[in-house]
């Protein structure tokens, strides 16, 4: 019963939820969709598509982004994961945050979801498993942090941290896919009036 009163609180924030564009706009369909069919969609034992949760960092003046060099898409992304089981989405991202960047001192803009997302993720292996190609239902959260923390990789996961001046990360990324959505959480970000 707990985890259906959850289910209709995601149901419920996704549907209150004002979309961007229309990726966002079908996406959030697909997700309603997906919360109404799968019983386990909070957790990776739905092989076919589960909820992960991602963050947008940036500094306090809203000119950068921090991101890391992600080992299994062989670019610079953004942070993020997989909620297993945690329907708190904002205390998984910033939980992934921390421990993809090294950095402590970050907080959220705001409790809202910031950016809807279903993205396609190839097979692969990890940790020696093959895993078979699925969707992640991704909610984005923005986060602030501190410039001046220290940055540390997180070694089975990326090869680098690095923040980016906003207009500096698209050419940055190897995944054609993703500059789409990184565009639209930088004009996203800018039409909150805080950057040029």
């Amino acid at each position: 019963m707990h985890i259906e009163n959850d289910k209709m609180n995601w149901k419920k924030k996704l549907m209150e939820y004002i979309p961007f564009n229309e990726q966002e706009e079908q996406d959030r369909k697909v997700m309603i969709d997906y919360l109404e069919k799968f019983p386990n969609i909070f957790t990776r034992e739905n092989e076919f598509a589960h909820f992960t949760s991602s963050s947008w960092i940036v500094n306090s003046s809203h000119t950068k982004v921090l991101m890391i060099y992600h080992n299994i898409y062989d670019s610079w992304s953004w942070t993020g994961g997989h909620a297993d089981g945690d329907q708190d989405l904002l205390h998984v991202a910033i939980k992934e945050a921390k421990e993809e960047t090294g950095i402590q001192h970050i907080v959220p803009i705001s409790n809202d979801i910031f950016s809807l997302e279903a993205l396609c993720v190839n097979g692969h292996v990890k940790r020696g498993k093959y895993v078979s190609s699925h969707i992640h239902i991704n909610v984005t959260y923005l986060l602030e942090a501190e410039e001046s923390d220290m940055l540390a990789i997180k070694e089975d996961e990326n090869s680098g941290v690095k923040w980016f001046p906003i207009e500096e990360v698209i050419a940055a990324v190897n995944e054609e896919w993703m500059h789409g959505i990184y565009d639209k959480l930088n004009k996203k970000l800018k039409n909150m009036g805080k950057t040029n």
